[in-house]
């Protein structure tokens, strides 16, 4: 009965961190900014490439999440890999991104 308790606490624990990612994902310009207007005269302007890049990685976040955990709490030798392959994808998602020359 442990293991379902360890589960329930996790998921408790989660639910804000998706809360957030969800809000990051819905307005990544206000979410940029939080805590940091301070610092700005004006009303600054995120550039597109900052948009999508905290869009990309809040919805990476939320997809990747279960997938680490499940990983990490596995024993399934395949599984185990799912955090490297996430952070493989972080890192591609945000050299796609960086690298286009495109500003939609």
């Amino acid at each position: 009965m442990g293991n379902f308790a360890d589960l329930v606490v996790l998921f408790i624990f989660m639910m804000p961190i998706y809360g957030l990612l969800i809000w990051t994902y819905m307005e990544p310009e206000e979410s940029l900014l939080t805590g940091r207007r301070w610092m700005y005269k004006g009303d600054p302007e995120p550039s597109p490439k900052a948009i999508r890049y905290t869009k990309f990685t809040s919805m990476t976040a939320m997809i990747g999440i279960p997938f680490i955990i499940i990983g990490l709490f596995s024993k399934n030798i395949v599984l185990s890999f799912l955090p490297l392959i996430i952070i493989l994808v972080y890192v591609l998602g945000a050299l796609r991104i960086f690298i286009s020359d495109e500003e939609s």
